[in-house]
């Protein structure tokens, strides 16, 4: 599967401050096309309201029909890209960081409820996946520019991974979350562990 990226504009990003909408576009990238009704059934949504956020997505971007699908009566949605990308907005419009900020907090959430779910899975996993995993993080003092070398060389690395196509293999997230630890700003050291 060829890997697409997608980095938004402001305007873009207002649309996936909606955590039902970031949900379903994570579905579709992750489980493949799938029609409203579909996406109505996982998301425990009315199909109304799953059509109404399905054609705010395709608006922005984010979503396309998948013509190869369905019939005059069916009409199937898949990801335009496979992620997205986002860059610090250094705009002086402060609408444009709200944007950013919003967009921020719902990818958050949606990263918690993920977090938990793989946790409360652990278990049911067999003994080879629990070992392919970490929920671990790592305290380092760096620079700006040395933090951004950092990221660029994980960045490298992980486009370096192919998908496998072998019946072993699962779908595997990498959730990578790197920022200056909370409570910093203006000497305070935020204490707890680091």
């Amino acid at each position: 599967m060829e890997r697409t990226t997608i980095t938004p504009t402001p305007h873009q990003l207002r649309a996936l401050t909606h955590p039902v909408r970031l949900r379903m576009l994570g579905l579709l990238r992750s489980e493949g096309p799938a029609t409203a009704t579909t996406l109505a059934t996982r998301l425990r949504l009315n199909t109304g309201a799953t059509s109404y956020h399905l054609r705010q997505l395709a608006q922005h971007g984010f979503v396309v029909d998948d013509d190869e699908r369905g019939n005059g009566r069916e009409r199937w949605w898949k990801a335009a890209h496979t992620s997205t990308r986002t860059e610090a907005t250094s705009s002086p419009d402060d609408a444009d960081a709200d944007a950013m900020d919003a967009y921020l907090q719902t990818v958050v959430t949606i990263y918690t409820e993920n977090l938990q779910r793989a946790v409360e899975q652990l278990p049911l996993l067999p003994r080879a996946w629990r070992d392919a995993g970490t929920f671990s993080d790592w305290g380092i003092r760096l620079t700006p520019a040395s933090a951004q070398r950092l990221l660029e060389r994980l960045d490298a690395l992980l486009e370096e991974v192919e998908d496998e196509d072998d019946p072993e293999a699962l779908s595997y997230v990498v959730n990578l979350n790197a920022f200056v630890r909370p409570g910093q700003v203006g000497g305070d050291d935020g204490g707890g562990p680091a």
